[in-house]
């Protein structure tokens, strides 16, 4: 299965990337809290290219939004879809780099790089261990059918 996990960084990528998580959501029938409403079995094919089932049957969007300050990661979360996301999954700085490049690149951007590959394995670790257990279902199932079949003869 082909996964995405989308990197959203800076004011931009995370206002757009907000606005991404609204229309995504809403193809796939997935309300501002993670549940599915939709009306359509083909709004559930291929859900988990973007996000992770959770407990409950709630939708958890597999992204990452990344800023040097929080301002626009607050609005995020504020937002309409901003309770769908992991709060682990917000990552940012506080002073951010008042539009220098060099401050943002060497110092305050260079502090974030590690939590954010940290979040992104995590991510993609959590991603694999759901396709473990949603292979392991199917092989149970699978037995389950094969012993009944096997009953009825």
């Amino acid at each position: 299965m082909r996964e995405i996990v989308p990197l959203q960084v800076g004011q931009c990528g995370n206002q757009i990337g907000a606005k991404f998580w609204e229309v995504i959501s809403d193809e796939h029938g997935i309300d501002p809290t993670g549940t599915y409403h939709g009306d359509s079995d083909l709004q559930l094919d291929r859900i988990n290219v973007y996000y992770n089932e959770a407990t409950g049957g709630k939708y958890v969007p597999r992204a990452v939004l990344v800023d040097l300050e929080p301002g626009t990661i607050d609005s995020v979360k504020s937002g309409p879809f901003g309770q769908i996301f992991r709060p682990d999954n917000f990552v940012h700085g506080q002073s951010g780099a008042g539009n220098n490049w060099a401050k943002g690149h060497y110092t305050e951007g260079a502090e974030l790089v590690d939590t954010v590959l940290d979040v992104m394995e995590f991510t993609e670790a959590e991603s694999n261990m759901n396709d473990l257990v949603s292979e392991y279902q199917q092989y149970q199932d699978a037995t389950a059918e094969e012993e009944g079949e096997e009953a009825l003869v």
